[in-house]
């Protein structure tokens, strides 16, 4: 049919039509099986991200499908020479036709017959079922819902690439606070619990959140006061229930110099447990190497000193009393030795043992340099005040202490009270702990997702630490064991390579533009780097291996509340033992 000098689109062209049809595949570009551009019939719209199919037939293959994802579009004046012809052309004086192009990058060939779409090929909207095939979800057999496309239908990430089957481990980066990576991860591992993929596994899986920005994260369970209709059609879209996480136990450190250990929350005040470390064990588990967490700590020198040092606490402190005050035989001849009942008694002893040159050796084992044990002296004087709330031998016995997974199906770990030293501490020990924990399990089963944030600051490119050695664990050997790793980080380009390079699914929301010019960007193309410098929150760019463009998702608003302030109450249980039975007036005689 021709309209205007122009031949429209029909769906009776020739060509099975999958949707609407927009245009055709343009002669005056190259088109190649990975790539081609489309010439937009007149009164036709396509947008970045909308996916697209054309097909051809090949001798003996018959019809072939070409799918892909629309990458860049461009309207200009076919017809103009100059840039000033552009106002000759708006008043009728000169003449020329506004053509829109589209180039489309191909995610898939069905069959596998790599050629090009023909020039003048009409080109459809992908439907419902093309859609799928364009975008692999049609193979995915554990699919979890991510967000949604730009066409408002779902999209997915293959659960093969999060639970270990294929691969594990996901990275998220971006600008803090507008990048919205931990409201991501949060939607992420909700999705995972509610989307069906864990079927009977649901109720062990677990996840373990460290928070280190105010209170956010402490009210995963209650619902979120601001959500919306619009917001509960999404979820339905998704085939979510638009509710909070039903299962969250929070783990907070104590308030500073409280020697009841109450934990260090302002808003919340049920569903919390205070967490810390004894004297008893930070001396039993070789504890002190992560009060040594930071990268400048194993160039300092004294790294085989902190060795040492910690194996002596290990074999010579005693536990005294409930309250995890350790009494240490100093020179391990027996005796009644001292005392300790502060990590600041600890340090004081510690100090005037390495000092003194007639117990010096004992601790150390040989010959130390003065100059090495001044420096290690002086990293773990500086470590009193941090840790102290932290490390306890003061604190009444009886009462669980220790951060567990085993509570809740959502554990989250407070750490925003905690100055950063304490941080690295915290996260080192409990990572370490749930490590071993799986390991000793000796089954990958049930999986175990633990969500970091600022990952470049415990595990930087350059240097080595504790805690990098943990993660790197975690990344090499995690998939195998249960524990996935979902990372987040304002600069890829300043985490160790081989944990960002080991996670299967890269996630990217606002960048940077210095940032995105980094080679650990490469799997955004040129253009997706582009738009990633001006995404708005709720939108991300995911990459996961068998999709070939990375998508562009838009991830519904949250239904738990994210602040404090969103918060809508939990009812409580009413005491009354008696509650919600007949009333006098109610207990109607049966005659």
């Amino acid at each position: 049919m021709i309209e205007n000098g122009v031949t429209s689109l029909t769906a009776t062209s020739g060509t099975a039509a999958s949707g609407e049809a927009v245009g055709r595949v343009l002669g005056t570009q190259a088109a190649s099986p990975l790539s081609f551009w489309v010439g937009l019939e007149p009164g036709r719209v396509i947008q970045l991200d909308d996916v697209v199919v054309t097909r051809r037939e090949v001798p003996g293959y018959g019809q072939v499908l070409v799918a892909g994802v629309v990458t860049a579009v461009e309207a200009r004046h076919e017809g103009a020479t100059y840039d000033s012809d552009v106002f000759l052309i708006a008043d009728g004086a000169l003449p020329a036709a506004v053509v829109e192009v589209a180039e489309v990058k191909v995610t898939r060939v069905e069959p596998e017959v790599f050629v090009p779409p023909l020039p003048g090929a009409p080109v459809y909207r992908a439907g419902a079922g093309d859609r799928d095939q364009a975008l692999y979800f049609d193979v995915m057999d554990r699919r979890v819902p991510m967000g949604t496309g730009r066409d408002g239908q779902p999209l997915y990430v293959n659960f093969d690439f999060l639970d270990g089957t294929r691969g594990a481990h996901v990275s998220i980066s971006g600008v803090s606070g507008v990048a919205t990576k931990t409201s991501f991860a949060t939607f992420l591992i909700y999705s995972i619990f509610n989307s069906g993929v864990l079927q009977n596994e649901a109720a062990n899986t677990k996840a373990l959140i460290f928070s280190v920005k105010g209170e956010d994260l402490l009210f995963l369970d209650h619902r979120n006061s601001r959500l919306d209709a619009t917001a509960e059609a999404t979820y339905r879209r998704l085939g979510l229930p638009a509710e909070p996480f039903g299962s969250v136990h929070v783990f907070a450190p104590p308030r500073p110099n409280d020697p009841n250990a109450v934990p260090h929350v302002a808003a919340r005040t049920h569903g919390v447990s205070a967490f810390y470390w004894t004297l008893a064990e930070f001396c039993a588990e070789e504890l002190l190497r992560f009060v040594f967490a930071d990268a400048d700590d194993e160039r300092a020198g004294y790294s085989l000193l902190v060795g040492q040092v910690a194996a002596r606490l290990a074999a010579w402190a005693r536990p005294v009393g409930d309250t995890g005050a350790i009494r240490l035989d100093t020179g391990g001849e027996g005796g009644e030795g001292r005392v300790c009942r502060t990590f600041s008694d600890l340090v004081e002893l510690l100090s005037e043992q390495l000092m003194d040159e007639a117990s010096r050796t004992t601790w150390t084992g040989a010959q130390t340099p003065l100059g090495t044990v001044n420096a290690f002296m002086r990293r773990l004087r500086s470590a009193v005040r941090p840790l102290s709330p932290i490390i306890r031998g003061d604190v009444a016995g009886g009462r669980p202490h220790s951060i567990r997974t085993s509570d809740a199906q959502v554990s989250i770990v407070d750490l925003h009270n905690l100055p950063e030293r304490a941080q690295r501490f915290v996260v080192g020990v409990v990572l370490r702990g749930e490590f071993a924990r799986k390991e000793s399990s000796g089954t990958a089963r049930p999986l175990l997702f633990v969500v970091l944030d600022e990952l470049n600051k415990y595990a930087p490119r350059e240097g080595d630490s504790p805690i990098k050695e943990i993660l790197l664990d975690v990344a090499e050997r995690g998939r195998s064991l249960g524990v996935i790793l979902i990372g987040a980080q304002q600069t890829a380009s300043e985490v160790e390579r081989r944990i960002v390079s080991n996670s299967a699914v890269r996630v990217a929301g606002r960048l940077d533009p210095a940032e995105a010019a980094r080679s650990e960007y490469g799997w955004l193309p040129p253009t997706v780097r582009e738009r990633a410098t001006i995404a708005k929150p709720g939108t991300m760019f995911v990459a996961q291996p068998e999709i070939p463009v990375p998508l562009a998702v838009a991830f519904p608003f949250p239904a738990w509340a994210t602040r404090p302030s969103e918060a809508v109450p939990i009812k409580a249980p009413s005491a009354d033992p008696f509650a919600g039975l007949p009333g006098v007036e109610d207990d109607i005689p049966p005659f």
